[in-house]
């Protein structure tokens, strides 16, 4: 099924896009994304950490995809 992904701040880098769609299997769940974006960009295994949100809501590594969703990857950030 295909996703709709956001990056920001430095997950736009390693992904090389803002915006971008990706073809992931049916009923995965969050922590499945996350280990199949691992997989096909290395460079996120360098992050600290990344906070997932589906359309528009934060969520669970537990948290079941849908077809046509809109996933943000959301780094972690700094700043005072």
């Amino acid at each position: 099924m295909k996703v709709r992904i956001l990056a920001f701040g430095i997950a736009r880098e390693l992904c090389g896009a803002r915006e971008f769609e990706m073809e992931i299997p049916e009923a995965s769940t969050v922590i499945e994304f996350k280990n199949l974006l691992f997989e096909q960009k290395p460079g996120f295994l360098a992050v600290a950490s990344i906070t997932i949100a589906v359309n528009a809501e934060y969520s669970e590594d537990t948290h079941v995809l849908g077809a046509n969703d809109e996933i943000a990857i959301i780094p972690p950030v700094s700043g005072g």
